[in-house]
């Protein structure tokens, strides 16, 4: 039995929830096709079971109840050893993986034709959706702090995204015609066309065809202000990352990806200052892909940076207007009081349910 296994490991904010969506609306016409995109059971979606596996494999534990990714990368080992054909596996916190964790999956992936699949974009767009990502999972930093520390390479997502050493990492166990780094297009995806999934079907063996079902998830990007509304919120409340809170999903999900998306906002771009050493970087990537012998799916060019005019005003995300965060929060507030207002009254649903008790209780 011949296995082809494509650990897609990210890197995040490259289009992996498309991508990982699109993978899930389409399992079943996949699997047709010897593609598979493995679950636990059929009440479990692909891509919470392979975050769950991800974690259990890095000996990490956020996002849910203490313990609840325990078992899950076994589980997923077994599932991907009764297959034949293709297997992917995908999710974005494998890119900075530990050496350890790395030498872990290739060992548990013995006997299966193991491919690294890599989703790079350019940092002129990566950095500021990253800040503005981590903002919406809890963090409160300033725009100004985080990107001083991508620059030391002392975030999470600057480790995620530095291209040679996630990419020597991974690679340090399969050749380099099995490492697949795949450009996020620049330019904007004309009517019909859809140039990332075609990419990321050519470095994974998937005729697009075998897919026709069309996802329409994204990570939609905030304006300045309303990312500044949100970091402010996470302050009020000192929300906490990796641990869930029962108003995080009302922050997460019903602002930040749902009512302060498309406002007409000025978007977050990198400041001038920091437009240097991100150049630097970006060559030394450049120049580390050429001799790397990894196969490029795209453009490699697509990776380098594009600024605004020159005559463009950089609007600074940590010194938004009030009067600009005020029609913001008016609006979160407006969402969240009709949220409020919508969901059953928790003192009147207990008198209730006490008073249908003792009814039950009373002598006939």
């Amino acid at each position: 039995m011949t296995r082809t296994v494509y650990l897609h490991i990210g890197a995040p904010k490259t289009g992996t929830t498309y991508l990982q969506d699109r993978l899930t609306l389409n399992a079943t016409s996949l699997a047709d096709h010897d593609v598979h995109f493995p679950t636990r059971s059929p009440m479990v979606s692909p891509g919470l079971f392979q975050f769950r596996a991800a974690l259990d494999l890095l000996g990490q534990d956020w996002g849910g109840p203490r313990g609840h990714a325990e078992g899950n990368w076994e589980a997923l080992v077994r599932r991907i050893r009764r297959r034949s054909g293709s297997v992917i596996v995908s999710h974005e916190i494998l890119a900075p993986a530990r050496p350890d964790a790395v030498a872990r999956a290739m060992t548990d992936l013995q006997g299966s034709d193991v491919h690294v699949v890599y989703t790079a974009r350019d940092l002129a767009r990566q950095l500021p959706a990253a800040w503005q990502e981590s903002i919406k999972q809890g963090r409160k930093w300033r725009f100004a702090r985080f990107l001083q520390k991508a620059r030391q390479g002392r975030t999470w997502f600057s480790r995620a995204f530095e291209i040679p050493s996630v990419l020597g990492t991974w690679g340090t166990h399969v050749p380099p015609e099995n490492i697949h780094l795949v450009t996020v297009p620049q330019r904007r995806a004309a009517a019909g066309e859809d140039p990332l999934w075609d990419r990321f079907c050519e470095a994974t063996g998937i005729d697009p065809a075998w897919a026709p079902e069309q996802s329409h998830r994204a990570n939609e990007s905030l304006g300045v202000a309303e990312v500044s509304v949100l970091r402010g919120l996470n302050k009020r409340l000192d929300r906490q990352t990796r641990r869930e809170a029962p108003y995080d999903a009302l922050i997460r999900e019903m602002l930040a990806e749902q009512e302060l998306v498309g406002r007409d906002s000025r978007r977050i771009t990198l400041p001038p200052g920091d437009r240097d050493w991100v150049e630097e970087r970006t060559g030394r990537w450049l120049e580390w892909v050429e001799q790397s012998g990894i196969h490029v799916v795209g453009d490699v060019e697509d990776l380098r940076p594009t600024w605004p005019a020159e005559d463009e005003k950089w609007h600074d995300p940590d010194g938004v207007k009030p009067r600009k965060r005020l029609a913001v929060a008016m609006d979160a507030l407006a969402a969240m009081t009709a949220e409020a207002a919508s969901r059953p009254d928790p003192e009147r649903h207990l008198t209730g349910k006490l008073r249908r008790n003792a009814d039950r209780l009373r002598p006939r």
